[in-house]
């Protein structure tokens, strides 16, 4: 199953991200985005709006 996974040196913490997490996966922690894999359901909706390609989807 695939899982999103953030690039910390990448982030710039816009948020854009977490908006668009149906399943409230994401939050901001020092700035960077987080994400709790055990929410994460893959659907790739963070790697889409992620102004910077900080987010990759890779299999858990």
């Amino acid at each position: 199953m695939k899982k999103a996974k953030v690039d910390t040196k990448s982030c710039i913490g816009c948020g854009a991200c977490i908006s668009v997490c149906p399943k409230g996966a994401i939050r901001l922690v020092n700035g960077k985005s987080m994400i709790d894999l055990k929410k994460c359901i893959g659907c790739g909706a963070c790697t889409n709006v992620c102004p910077v390609e900080a987010i990759d989807l890779k299999n858990e």
